[in-house]
């Protein structure tokens, strides 16, 4: 079993200090949007990437319903030393993916050069389209990093495109996985933490972020380490308003329970002050 995948803790950007930095700072998925727009959060993880972690910025396409445009996101990766950008994506849709990407990796190479890793989300709206988009993705040539979406509703068939730790098993029992590539998960699912104890038998799966331990804790729900695992329905992250002081060590809680699940010995840097 892999000895860790790196989680980073998404949350409202008041909140960065109580419940998002590391120690060690390893990784953190970044939303290019707030890079941009506020100072504090752009300092915060500036500061993040200072101390060694590895800062990987989202193209907007989860929150706002689009994608920055390349200069955007290049913009957002140098003002906070990024290492990687995920490129534009398009929900259940490969093919609308794949050009997505292509296009923005061209443009952002023009501008940058070889400054940042550039990571590719494996969209599809069925398993032929998914096997198809992730050959696109391996041979083109521009991606350095694939990333695989969350599985957000049951699916008893199984299907590539909709099961994330199918996709995970598939690549691996066929050899596909690609040793130049970095392979992320983006959220998680429906089975939360639990998720992560069986993605830990692929030692090729670098990381995977998330909010839910941030939102369930500042409702009151407590992440349980061996299940059931069971989220309501929850405000967005950017909707959830200001976070009771009495529900932090609940937060706290839920951040090492998705930490122990993942193998990862990372803790929340306050907390080693």
């Amino acid at each position: 079993m892999a000895p860790s995948i790196d989680f980073s803790v998404i949350a409202p950007p008041a909140y960065l200090e109580q419940f998002v930095g590391q120690e060690p700072a390893r990784v953190h998925h970044v939303a290019a949007q707030q890079v941009l727009s506020d100072a504090m959060y752009r300092a915060f993880f500036a500061r993040e990437a200072e101390r060694g972690a590895e800062i990987i910025v989202d193209n907007g396409v989860f929150d706002l319903g689009y994608a920055l445009p390349a200069a955007k996101l290049v913009d957002a990766g140098r003002a906070i030393g990024a290492r990687e950008i995920i490129l534009p994506d398009v929900m259940r849709d490969g093919a609308a993916t794949v050009k997505a990407s292509e296009q923005a990796a061209k443009e952002i190479k023009d501008l940058a050069g070889d400054a940042f890793r550039l990571c590719a989300v494996l969209h599809a709206a069925d398993d032929e389209e998914w096997l198809r988009t992730y050959d696109a993705l391996v041979s083109g040539g521009w991606a350095g990093a694939i990333a695989l979406p969350a599985s957000r509703r049951p699916d008893p068939t199984r299907q590539l495109c909709r099961t994330r730790w199918a996709a995970t098993a598939y690549l691996e029992e066929r050899g596909l996985v690609e040793a130049r590539l970095v392979y992320r998960l983006l959220g998680l699912g429906r089975t939360g933490h639990l998720e992560l104890i069986e993605q830990r038998e692929h030692e090729w799966i670098a990381s995977v972020d998330g909010a839910a331990p941030v939102i369930l804790g500042a409702m009151g729900i407590a992440l349980l380490p061996e299940g059931p695992y069971e989220k309501p329905s929850t405000p967005r992250i950017e909707q959830l308003g200001p976070i009771s002081e009495d529900r932090f060590g609940l937060i706290r809680h839920n951040i090492a329970v998705v930490r122990t699940a993942a193998g990862s010995s990372v803790m929340i840097a306050e907390e080693r002050r």
